[in-house]
């Protein structure tokens, strides 16, 4: 089996994932780390780190200059449909 990659741009979510220590402050996200967490024992799943630039769902949340936002545009493959065809 293929282990899928999650890229993630968080450190700290990435080492919480990793950590089998119970995390008094992280209760609220309980259930969804002890699943993570059994995915990754299984190696099913792993979390390489990605860069913030390299995240394409920044233009949906973020506010990027217009290089970064037509770069991603065109790795996402949308397309301007006001364009003359």
């Amino acid at each position: 089996m293929k282990v899928m990659d999650l890229y993630c741009d968080n450190k700290a979510a990435i080492m919480i994932a990793h950590n089998p220590i119970q995390h008094d402050c992280m209760k609220y996200v309980k259930v969804d780390r002890f699943f993570i967490r059994e995915n990754i024992d299984k190696r099913c799943i792993s979390f390489p780190f990605a860069k913030s630039k390299d995240q394409l769902a920044d233009i949906f949340t973020k506010g990027v200059c217009g290089r970064i936002f037509n770069d991603m545009i065109d790795k996402l493959g949308m397309n301007d449909i006001y364009a003359p065809s």
